[in-house]
């Protein structure tokens, strides 16, 4: 069973599921730090270029089943037009001014 998005704990993260799941490229950016970084299944991605793959153009979807760590840490599942539908984890570093600096992803 899903938790709904607006219902997640942390800001950032909450923010950051909701931008994904309407394709918001542009808040999905804003909610960044400058100099982000991101891992997939442990290896360190380009951002902009996993993102537009991963997320934005193939209609990528995060349905958040589990939280952790104040709301810092998912399991999802995520799903997008090139991959289907997956049981992911995800973990987030969010700075003092609430911005992502890291997230981390992968099959769960």
């Amino acid at each position: 069973m899903a938790i709904q998005t607006d219902r997640l704990s942390d800001p950032a993260v909450r923010a950051f599921v909701a931008a994904v799941n309407a394709h918001d490229e542009e808040a999905f950016r804003g909610l960044l730090t400058p100099d982000a970084t991101m891992a997939d299944d442990g290896s360190d991605r380009d951002l902009a270029e996993w993102a537009d793959r991963e997320i934005f153009s193939s209609r990528g979807h995060i349905d958040v089943t589990k939280e952790s760590a104040g709301g810092r840490s998912l399991l999802a599942d995520y799903r997008n037009d090139t991959w289907g539908e997956m049981r992911t984890r995800w973990s987030f570093t969010v700075e003092e001014d609430g911005r992502i600096s890291r997230f981390e992803t992968g099959q769960a």
